[in-house]
C-alpha cells in the first residue's frame, strides 16, 4: 500500500514528465532505424520512470549469470554513443527533478529515486528493471 502512495505522489508530482521525457527519447530513437535497441532501453526505463518504488534496475549479467550484447563490449559502445547522444539530457534533467525534491523533507525519498534514475540515465544498455527483493 505504501509502495502505491509513494508511486501515485511521485506520478502526480513530477514523474509524469520524466518518464515522458524518457518515451520522447525512445520515440527519437526509434524514428532513426539504427536506434532501435535504444529505444527498447528507453521505454522499459521511462516505465520505470513513472512507476520506481518498488523496483530496481539491475546488470543483465548480475542477474542471468552470462554475458550477452548489451553486457558485452557492444554495450558498452551503445552506452557511450546514448551518453553522447541523450543520455546527459535526462541525467540533467533528474538531478534537476532531484534538487527540487531536496528542498522539503517530505521529498527527500523522491528526490532519491531521482538520483537513482539520473544514474542509470548515463548508461542504460545492459540493464533490466525488476521488483525489489525483499
Amino acid at each position: 500500500m505504501l509502495r502505491f502512495l509513494l508511486n501515485l505522489l511521485w506520478f502526480l508530482l513530477g514523474g509524469f514528465l520524466m518518464g515522458l521525457g524518457w518515451w520522447l527519447a525512445g520515440l527519437v530513437a526509434a524514428i532513426t532505424i539504427v536506434g532501435i535497441p535504444w529505444a527498447r532501453a528507453c521505454f522499459v526505463i521511462g516505465s520505470f520512470s513513472f512507476w520506481p518504488f518498488g523496483y530496481e534496475a539491475v546488470s543483465r549479467r548480475e542477474l542471468t549469470g552470462r554475458m550477452d550484447f548489451g553486457t558485452g563490449p557492444l554495450g558498452l559502445i551503445g552506452n557511450v554513443i546514448w551518453f553522447l547522444l541523450a543520455g546527459w539530457w535526462l541525467a540533467i534533467g533528474h538531478l534537476c527533478s532531484a534538487v527540487a525534491c531536496f528542498v522539503t523533507i517530505i521529498g527527500i525519498p523522491f528526490g532519491l529515486q531521482h538520483i537513482k534514475l539520473a544514474l542509470i540515465a548515463l548508461a542504460p544498455i545492459g540493464l533490466q528493471v525488476v521488483p525489489v527483493r525483499r
